[in-house]
């Protein structure tokens, strides 16, 4: 959605806090090349930049526009196919960590969402909060009907009046940036833009999130190490869901090395790879904060606002890209990106197999199975983005699934090899890819796909030439640059019929001072004077226009 300047204007307050810490932080240079309206370019000077690179300037900007950026930010930190391993890296320190609002104006979202007052659901509940973050809150209560603890998770207060303004004028800053500054168009900042609201929109409903908790319960093959926190539909709304409290302790409680860190490891590896590559459903956020430890050993997963989905093809190019990964074969992972794109623009192949060889060997040794996968899959993912290769965001969404768990999983077992933990569950994939069934299965389906085209193909020959004989076939063309030019040829007819104005009014006023028509002013017609002076302005006012739109 376009901002349009009615919505820039009503949206000022904020827009100037935006453009003043851009500017705070070293990027005046490029609000400079942004058609901003003058009120806001006023907001601030010349401003300096200071030691820190590129990357840590703009999380310092993330950090210093508040919740929603903060957020933002963390939802940019899994796109490692349009942003640069560097950024993602600086974005991932984020901290997510806002003081709770007060109790008072908690109390009606729960009571609005839940549809009771809380005296009539909860025996108790508790009014601090145990943890807050940029979009919600947890508090902990005890359920009246049965007594069960529970964690009861609460929207902040005019979230979505906030997130709706920053990012209209998010989209309308991308907008002009792809549109002015030609070294970032190839980021598309636009679609980022866009992609990145609507997976706010997901995290704002808090029903996705109790769906995907009871979609992994049902789907889970190892209820005995790994869960999800339970919950009931009935006590659940957009803005408010009530889970089933979880005990135990963090990641980081758990003794480095000890045989239970090394169990615990390969656990939630093994989970993961499951949830990626056998069910297609995975976890897009697994780090430290997000699992528990239970006190009977088991892990718990949290926080399922994120999740990712992997149809049976995307699984089945996974493997292929992870096979041909592990072998540092770089001809045969470009292949397997191409295959996976969903544009089918041409790229240049020797310039990317090139780029991902030198990515492996950087983060990756296919010989000896040491280094970083989630690293080297994030860039291998930049690399195709940058080269065209349109993949799917649950691509992308799995990379950082997979950096997450590396990292969790070294920081419990130092001996930890991503490599080891998913080879077994490519070895099953596999498997059920090239089984009897499975084979004939696919055929079966390319057969009948193939009569169904050929069924279908004379009628649609038949339309098509209707169409050329009766002259109805349409080509419909689509010019890219011309975004502005009707506002610019209104404008070009505005100024031009402001100077047939002004020319008038010289002419006229120069008629009756000519011929003296009453009445007078210092001896010379009033009507006559006024003309003068209004065209006076109005010159001004239209060479002032004339030299803002150059500058």
């Amino acid at each position: 959605m376009a901002l349009k300047p009615f919505d820039f204007l009503s949206n000022a307050v904020r827009a100037k806090e935006i453009v003043t810490v851009l500017a705070r932080n070293g990027f005046a240079d490029l609000l400079h090349k942004l058609d901003l309206p003058q009120a806001v370019l006023k907001a601030f000077g010349t401003v300096g930049r200071d030691r820190k690179n590129q990357w840590e300037r703009i999380r310092s900007v993330m950090e210093e526009m508040g919740p929603t950026y903060i957020k933002l930010g963390q939802l940019l930190s899994m796109r490692p196919d349009t942003i640069p391993e560097r950024l993602i890296a600086e974005l991932r320190k984020l901290q997510d960590e806002v003081a709770p609002e007060s109790f008072d104006k908690i109390r009606p979202i729960v009571e609005e969402g839940l549809g009771f007052k809380i005296e009539e659901i909860f025996e108790s509940f508790d009014e601090e909060a145990i943890a807050g973050a940029s979009m919600a809150q947890v508090h902990f209560a005890t359920l009246k009907r049965d007594g069960s603890a529970v964690a009861v998770k609460v929207q902040r207060p005019g979230l979505r009046k906030v997130i709706d303004a920053d990012f209209d004028i998010l989209i309308w800053l991308a907008k002009q940036v792809h549109e002015r500054v030609e070294e970032l168009r190839p980021y598309d900042l636009p679609s980022l833009a866009e992609t990145l609201r609507e997976g706010m929109d997901r995290e704002l409903d808090f029903r996705i999130e109790a769906k995907s908790m009871a979609y992994f319960r049902v789907q889970n093959p190892y209820p005995d190490v790994v869960q999800a926190p339970d919950c009931d539909e009935e006590l659940v709304s957009p803005r408010v869901l009530v889970m089933e409290r979880i005990g135990g302790r963090n990641i980081d409680e758990i003794e480095r090395g000890s045989p239970l860190a090394q169990r615990l490891a390969c656990q939630g590896s093994k989970s993961l790879f499951n949830q990626i590559m056998i069910a297609g459903f995975f976890h897009a956020d697994p780090h430290a904060g997000n699992i528990r430890v239970l006190d009977d050993g088991r892990l718990c997963f949290l926080d399922w606002g994120l999740v990712g989905h992997l149809t049976r093809r995307m699984r089945y190019g996974l493997m292929d890209l992870f096979l041909s990964f592990v072998k540092g074969n770089s001809e045969r992972v470009v292949t397997t990106a191409i295959s996976l794109a969903d544009s089918g623009d041409s790229v240049d192949r020797r310039t990317m197999e090139r780029e991902v060889m030198i990515a492996m060997r950087t983060h990756y040794d296919p010989e000896t199975g040491t280094g970083s996968i989630g690293k080297a899959v994030l860039s291998l993912l930049y690399i195709f983005g940058r080269n065209g290769i349109d993949l799917s965001r649950d691509y992308s969404l799995m990379a950082k699934a997979l950096l997450c768990i590396e990292e969790t999983g070294k920081a419990l077992d130092p001996d930890y090899n991503l490599r080891d933990e998913f080879e077994p569950v490519l070895v099953e994939l596999l498997k059920e890819r090239r089984s009897p069934r499975r084979l004939l299965e696919e055929t079966q389906d390319s057969v009948m796909r193939g009569f169904d085209y050929m069924q279908h193909l004379p009628d649609e020959l038949h339309r098509l030439l209707m169409k050329i004989e009766k002259d109805r076939l349409n080509v419909n063309l689509q010019h890219k640059g011309l975004d502005h030019l009707d506002s610019t040829i209104s404008d070009a007819s505005n100024k031009i019929t402001l100077g047939i104005i002004i020319g008038c009014l010289i002419v006229g006023s120069s008629l009756i001072v000519t011929t003296k028509i009453p009445p007078f002013l210092f001896g010379y017609p009033i009507l006559g004077l006024f003309g003068y002076l209004l065209s006076m302005i109005l010159g001004v006012w239209v060479v002032f226009d004339i030299l803002r739109g150059n500058k």
